[in-house]
């Protein structure tokens, strides 16, 4: 299969940090392998795995020193970055282990699965369908205890949140305008560009994703190298950013406005923050069994391009979720309307349409898709997070990492092929 280069090429550039603060207890689950992987004293394994902005003595960063990635990555951002607190109900919907006969059947894959956890520097892999986990291993010294970082897979939470919004009457149409809801972005470029165009990365803005961190990620979540975190306001970054470089509608152009603006509608449609609302239309809804977090600017704000972070088996709920058609249990949570409209294009949205948004790629309100018939949905994050769907089948695949480096998306896809198969 071939290389799906244009998902890793959306997120290759420096935005924000999350993971792990304090060391995890190890659990042994039933059917869970752990792994070191690849040569894991470049990830930080001699060191314990530290988290933070770096080594003493050196600039603080934020993912650039690869030895920090794992502990970062997995719940230290926690102690360096304002965030909001998502709680689960203690009460986790049941996932099931396959049985006998399954697991003989799965053998190959399951094979392959432990092999793609020792080859590349993967820290969790999940494979589920209804329920029935095909795979549940950890590398890197990760347990299933971790709250693993999103990167921009948050936009696809995002996505979900909005549709949830449309459910519940709090946002009527897409096809509003931004400051319908939030007054503050009238006269504002974002302000005057229509739901959809938000969700389909087609706002016009003149913005650059590679080139532009400087101006948005820093003054937005980041902070100056001297004040890290420090002073931050997403909000006054959407605002100010008024540069138009096409009509709307017209490109697709992946950059970090377009969803930050859609979680300014969301807190203003619900009249509270994005962790609150998604606590209690999402996260409980679906039977998280541990809490989530979602990074913040200084002022509260939630940062929803990325820094969401949940437990492996959380983020297979989620999974779950999109492959069902928005309904977990007895509960439609999102509705099947709206994760269909993920997976089509209208006349609305040709633009993003498979080989349009991208030669070998479409996009649809903030989900990929790598194929032409919009029935794989694709969350995509940088440095290798990855959480796919294949709406035919209900099968789900969650894979984080801390490299995106090398050919490792094609061994996911085969993978995920495999697992349709099983």
């Amino acid at each position: 299969m071939a290389e799906r280069r244009s998902l890793q090429i959306s997120m290759n550039r420096s935005a924000v940090l999350s993971a792990a603060a304090t060391p995890l207890a190890a659990t042994t689950l039933p059917g869970c392998v752990t792994t070191q992987g690849p040569a894991s004293d470049e990830w930080g394994a001699t060191l314990g795995y530290p988290s933070g902005w770096g080594p003493p003595g050196l600039p603080p960063r934020w993912e650039a020193y690869p030895g920090y990635r794992v502990g970062n990555f997995s719940v230290g951002f926690e102690a360096m970055f304002r965030h909001g607190v998502l709680c689960a109900t203690g009460k986790p919907s049941p996932f099931s282990q396959p049985g006998a006969e399954a697991r003989a059947r799965t053998a190959g894959l399951r094979a392959a699965a432990e092999a793609h956890l020792r080859s590349w520097p993967a820290t969790g892999l999940l494979m589920q369908r209804d329920g029935e986990i095909l795979f549940e291993g950890y590398g890197l010294g990760r347990t299933p205890e971790a709250r693993f970082t999103s990167w921009s897979m948050a936009k696809s939470v995002t996505s979900i949140l909005l549709g949830i919004a449309l459910d519940l009457g709090m946002v009527r149409s897409i096809d509003d305008v931004a400051a319908d809801y939030v007054p503050g972005l009238e006269g504002t470029l974002h302000g005057g560009t229509r739901l959809r165009h938000l969700l389909n990365m087609s706002s016009g803005a003149e913005v650059d994703h590679a080139r532009d961190p400087v101006r948005i990620d820093v003054p937005a979540l980041l902070g100056t190298p001297n004040a890290r975190a420090t002073g931050t306001d997403l909000e006054l970054v959407v605002r100010r950013w008024n540069d138009r470089g096409d009509p709307a509608r017209t490109r697709f152009n992946y950059n970090e406005l377009c969803p930050l603006t859609i979680g300014m509608v969301l807190r203003a449609a619900s009249r509270t923050s994005l962790s609150a609302f998604a606590e209690e239309h999402l996260w409980r809804p679906i039977g998280a069994e541990g809490d989530a977090t979602w990074l913040c600017d200084s002022r509260g704000k939630e940062y929803n391009c990325v820094g969401f972070a949940a437990r492996l088996r959380d983020w297979g709920r989620l999974g779950r979720l999109v492959a069902q058609r928005g309904r977990l249990g007895d509960r439609q949570v999102v509705s099947s309307a709206y994760i269909d409209s993920c997976a089509n294009w209208g006349p609305e949205d040709r633009q993003v349409a498979f080989g349009v948004a991208r030669p070998d790629t479409g996009h649809r309100n903030f989900f990929w898709h790598p194929r032409a018939d919009g029935q794989w949905l694709v969350m995509n994050g940088h440095l290798g997070q990855r959480l796919a769907v294949d709406l035919a089948s209900r099968t789900a695949m969650v894979r984080t990492a801390v490299s995106n480096d090398g050919a490792w998306s094609r061994d996911f896809f085969a993978l995920f092929e495999a697992a349709i198969r099983a």
